[in-house]
């Protein structure tokens, strides 16, 4: 197993939880209203929330940056930057962040920030909607590496949201291939968009073939689906459940957080 991986986290099972950002300037929902003020406010009370909720460690994602492109406006990237930076002396866990669809600004988020490890769709090709998606792991890897942050973890999302994969092999194949080609610190497996659910039999398939590889369910991880998907894979990331109405462009709802992370206490004392 990958000792990096749980040496960060310290436990078996991480709950990595999201702070999804407001839309960020360079995007269309971008509120000059709300400004970079309201950003900032907004992040740090979903912060206070799920810190005081006990979650492993968060994660900074633009999910509000819509239309998603490949290459995330320069703008965008480096708002981001700044409010992480302006919340970062009360961030007491683990961080990581994703800039949607972009590695190299998420690598570059994460190397100005000091993240810990960065989330995102690396490796495969796909049909999606914002065109032909062919993510270069490589690439993405030494750029790390050169901007001196080979510490920081590389998630690997092979399920890409939005897209249907042009890879004819079952997931399970495509995760082993992934393993042995691209060095993955973990492997990711998501539903179809953003809140919905990882298939079971995918989560279970890629976690038979990678026994020594964290795998982690990466969307639609609800309370009442937690035991079930905790009893499979390594960790999960959790955003929309924990959100008011389990509305995914709702801020944290503390209560819900709390009895999230309730019934994640509960599980871990019954191993």
């Amino acid at each position: 197993m990958n000792k990096r991986f749980f040496k960060l986290f310290g436990t078996n099972k991480p709950i990595i939880a999201m702070i999804h950002l407001d839309a960020l300037p360079g995007s269309p929902l971008f509120d000059p209203d709300l400004g970079l003020d309201g950003i900032i406010k907004n992040a740090h009370n979903d912060l206070t929330a799920l810190q005081t909720a006990g979650v492993d460690a968060i994660m900074f994602g633009n999910e509000n940056d819509r239309p998603y492109e490949f290459e995330v406006d320069t703008a965008s990237t480096a708002t981001a930057a700044f409010v992480i930076g302006k919340l970062k002396n009360d961030i007491n866990i683990p961080f990581g962040v994703n800039m949607l669809w972009d590695p190299m600004s998420s690598i570059a988020l994460g190397a100005a920030t000091g993240a810990h490890f960065v989330r995102e769709i690396f490796t495969g090709s796909y049909a999606s909607d914002m065109g032909h998606w062919n993510p270069n792991a490589g690439k993405a890897m030494r750029y790390r590496d050169r901007l001196g942050r080979a510490d920081m973890l590389m998630l690997y999302n092979i399920s890409a949201e939005f897209a249907h994969s042009l890879d004819g092999r079952k997931l399970s194949d495509q995760a082993r291939s992934v393993a042995f080609s691209s060095i993955p610190d973990a492997i990711l497996v998501s539903g179809k968009i953003t809140g919905e659910a990882a298939s079971m039999s995918d989560l279970r398939s890629v976690k038979e073939v990678l026994p020594n590889i964290p795998v982690l369910a990466n969307t639609g991880v609800k309370q009442e689906t937690l035991e079930e998907v905790l009893k499979i894979s390594d960790g999960c990331i959790v955003g929309s459940s924990l959100k008011f109405n389990g509305d995914t462009w709702q801020p944290v709802d503390p209560k819900r957080a709390n009895d999230f992370m309730h019934q994640v206490k509960i599980l871990r004392a019954s191993e």
